[in-house]
């Protein structure tokens, strides 16, 4: 850990985002220094393996010289101009025909944000704009999914299903509703196979589209494999299915492609993987792997002959394809294209995670549900793996399970109980197995203390 006067420094001033802001003053913070590959270093000189890609977004990895030399020179040629006002620049176009080349044929145009949260409030003005645009200006009603996460503006953390972001700021607003996620391991009836559930899950939508009223009903929205709620994996019958309820009742159809998006699942987008079309699509992170604040609205030809017809779109930012960002992701989508990056996430290093994956974990007793798809992945932790028992006051054990990993300089995730992982997609084979070998230390590590809880706990309760 950093030495206790950076603690006091770094807490003085700044208010951090997700966090305790009194626990971090009582126990400090870790201060990052520098970066390379998929390594991290601290203040104190200690290397850390970032199974994260920093919050889903290195993809690229760190270190990346060029993306630097690209960032200077666009700083030194037009630092910055607007795109609004009937004005553009090179870097916004040249991004914008990339964009256009890596996606589907039917997705030739893309409004540009600053994160994923700005992505997702786009979003949703963009679809309500739509509706009103062609003539129903009453299909408002968006459907998300509890457990769900597409960021923290109000619109965002509205359409996110995260219960605990809702109790804050009187959330969600209005014309927001949920319905359950594709969690097969904790959702499924006993010998329900996954084809099964994910049909059941699917209907789901047609149940609530019902009860609501199509004529009512702008979008639904969901990640292709949610994220910050567990890298939960949908069956492979359930997104086809809800693309077919979508068009069935003229429903549009939104991937929060925000953490999939740009290689994470072995293909350019997430939706590409689970195999369904959406109608738009949201993304940031991967688009500059997180080297400058960048995302992305992605509409199909039908959603933007539309909204052309509804004139003026009242919406956008000052840095909407800011030059430099556009720059610096331009060429990063160039790496990650013509150094076949993603492609070896397909074919060789993801496969190699899951099944390394499967082999590490599957031996812990409080350990289920182990789950991989390209170079993010999954498992629960669980009281009794026999009965499916999940420990009391979910997200608790997560955060000791997580302590540990990062006390031993290996940084995984906690999305309540379940433990995650998304390192960046340059990770070789050699070092999947030293994370996993410093993974499979923190578990035994962890296995022991919670013996010892659990022991307690039943000695009280005698």
């Amino acid at each position: 850990m950093t030495k206790k006067t950076d603690n006091k420094h770094a807490v003085k001033h700044h208010l951090h985002p997700f966090s305790d802001n009194a626990q971090l003053k009582k126990h400090g913070v870790r201060m990052m220094v520098k970066a390379k590959g998929i390594y991290v270093y601290d203040s104190e000189g200690n290397e850390i393996i970032d199974g994260m890609a920093g919050l889903w977004c290195v993809n690229i990895g760190y270190g990346q010289k060029k993306l630097a030399k690209i960032a200077e020179k666009q700083m030194e040629v037009l630092p910055f101009y607007n795109t609004f006002f009937k004005t553009t620049h090179p870097a916004v176009i040249r991004l914008s025909e990339k964009l256009v080349e890596i996606t589907p044929r039917n997705f030739n145009h893309v409004f540009y944000t600053n994160s994923g949260s700005e992505s997702v409030d786009t979003m949703i003005r963009m679809v309500r704009h739509y509706w009103s645009s062609v003539g129903h200006p009453n299909k408002k009603i968006i459907i998300g999914r509890w457990n769900g996460y597409h960021g923290s503006t109000l619109g965002g953390a509205s359409l996110g299903g995260m219960k605990s972001m809702h109790e804050q700021g009187d959330l969600p607003i209005a014309n927001i509703v949920h319905i359950d996620q594709p969690w097969y391991y904790g959702l499924a009836d006993d010998n329900e196979s996954e084809e099964e559930f994910g049909i059941r899950a699917a209907n789901w939508l047609e149940e609530k589209i019902l009860a609501l009223g199509a004529d009512k009903i702008a979008a639904f929205v969901g990640e292709p494999i949610q994220g910050a709620g567990g890298v939960i994996i949908p069956p492979t019958t359930y997104w086809p299915r809800i693309e077919e309820i979508c068009k069935k009742y003229n429903i549009l159809l939104v991937a929060d492609e925000v953490i999939c998006g740009y290689g994470r699942t072995g293909n350019w987008f997430g939706f590409e993987t689970l195999g369904f079309t959406p109608d738009i699509f949201t993304t940031a992170k991967g688009l500059s792997s997180g080297y400058l604040p960048i995302g992305a609205v992605l509409v199909n030809d039908k959603v933007t002959e539309g909204l052309l017809a509804g004139g003026e779109f009242n919406h956008g930012f000052t840095y909407s394809g800011h030059p430099v960002a556009a720059a610096v992701a331009y060429e990063n989508l160039n790496i990650l294209d013509k150094k076949n990056i993603i492609e070896k996430v397909r074919t060789k290093t993801g496969p190699y995670l899951r099944k390394r994956w499967q082999e590490t974990f599957s031996k812990f007793k409080y350990v289920a549900d182990i789950r991989s798809e390209g170079l993010m992945c999954g498992f629960t932790l669980v009281k009794n793996r026999e009965t499916r028992e999940l420990f009391d006051d979910f997200g608790s054990t997560g955060l000791i399970c997580r302590d540990i990993f990062f006390k031993n300089n290996l940084i995984f995730r906690a999305c309540g109980d379940h433990m995650v992982a998304a390192p960046p997609l340059i990770i070789s084979k050699k070092e999947i197995d030293n994370m996993l070998a410093i993974a499979s230390a923190c578990m035994r590590e962890f296995e022991e203390m919670m013996d010892k809880k659990l022991k307690t706990d039943t000695d009280k309760a005698a």
